[in-house]
């Protein structure tokens, strides 16, 4: 096959607002220049499944300038629940199936995301360990002596992994979070409730790799492979877009091609709230001065579309999305962009 160019793949990706999947307008494109079967091509798995089964979400970690703020801004607008606060991190509760750790770090002028930790079955430490390794990862435990437990992996761009057994904060989640932060409320709390983990926006080198890496060490099940990203389902704890470049390109890792999905591993992350009022969130927004940019993934109208959400930015810099998508409508997104040659395969 004669080798494509990859400069307008690049081009695309420059221009695209949120990230999206450079072939939901098809294939052999100016934004997806190769054909569906070389974009749609499979890889060799990196390893052997390992048979584990993601369970729950331990928690996400944040860094921020100023976490007080940030903590204040999230418990106000989307209803999470403050559990501690030690004056260096906040851990808040985002509902009854995720945590969120705030730290400190002072000077930084944006927020970041560190790293996620998962809760996976069946668990033996020892077990886990061995397993980690004879795939070629070198695993650090990480424990508490009290009976939580895990191990930090590196992930194929070396991003930190963290897996454990559910006596972390999936467990301490199980009482209600009655802390109180000193920062004062930004504003009127919202009355949301964060009901679902929409999605990761995950930007890697190279999207079908990583893939493989999360199926086959955690079983996350993917969705379809569209061309640039892959969305995969984390069990029933949420979603993630694995997106980045296509090892099956001709142009795949040549300098100047940027990598996908932007400059964060984790540009943004979008969280299904409850009640959803299209206008009505909308309007929630603004009216604590906040911008709301509306995401719907395609051309459509929000009120017709298949993916409906808003981002806007917290006190520390952070893209925060909010949507629709709940448990009952997860594939709403990946449904609403899925290209029409790989629908009508059929």
């Amino acid at each position: 096959m004669k080798a494509l160019s990859i400069a307008p793949l690049a081009l695309a990706l420059a221009s695209s607002a949120f990230g999206q999947g450079q072939c939901r307008d098809g294939f052999q494109t100016q934004s997806c220049p190769l054909t569906l079967e070389l974009a749609t091509a499979p890889i060799q798995r990196v390893f052997a499944h390992t048979g584990w089964k993601t369970v729950a979400l331990d928690h996400i970690t944040y860094q921020m300038a100023d976490y007080k703020k940030e903590a204040a801004f999230y418990i106000a607008l989307m209803g999470w629940k403050l559990r501690s606060d030690d004056g260096t991190e906040a851990i808040l509760d985002m509902g009854g199936w995720g945590s969120a750790i705030f730290k400190a770090a002072p000077g930084q002028k944006s927020t970041t995301v560190e790293n996620f930790c998962f809760v996976i079955e069946p668990w033996n430490a020892k077990t886990v360990e061995a397993e980690l390794r004879k795939r070629g990862l070198t695993p650090v435990a990480d424990n508490d002596g009290k009976g939580f437990e895990s191990f930090h992996v590196k992930d194929p761009d070396g991003w930190d992994l963290q897996i454990s057994n559910g006596n972390g904060l999936a467990k301490a989640r199980k009482t209600p979070a009655a802390a109180t932060l000193s920062e004062p409320a930004p504003f009127a709390s919202t009355g949301w409730k964060t009901v679902w983990l929409d999605h990761f926006s995950f930007a890697v080198a190279n999207y079908k790799q990583s893939a493989s890496f999360y199926a086959n060490l955690l079983g996350w099940k993917e969705t379809y492979d569209e061309g640039s990203q892959n969305e995969l389902m984390m069990g029933d704890v949420g979603d993630i877009i694995i997106r980045g470049g296509n090892p099956n390109d001709p142009g795949f890792g040549k300098p100047g091609v940027r990598r996908g999905g932007g400059g964060q591993r984790i540009g943004h992350i979008s969280f299904g709230i409850s009640p959803w009022d299209t206008d009505g969130v909308k309007a929630e927004l603004e009216k604590r001065g906040l911008k709301a940019r509306i995401d719907t993934s395609t051309k459509d109208d929000i009120h017709v579309a298949g993916f409906k959400s808003y981002h806007t930015t917290t006190p520390n810099g952070y893209d925060l999305q909010i949507s629709y998508v709940t448990h009952d409508n997860r594939l709403a997104l990946p449904n609403a962009v899925k290209p029409k040659a790989l629908a009508d395969l059929r």
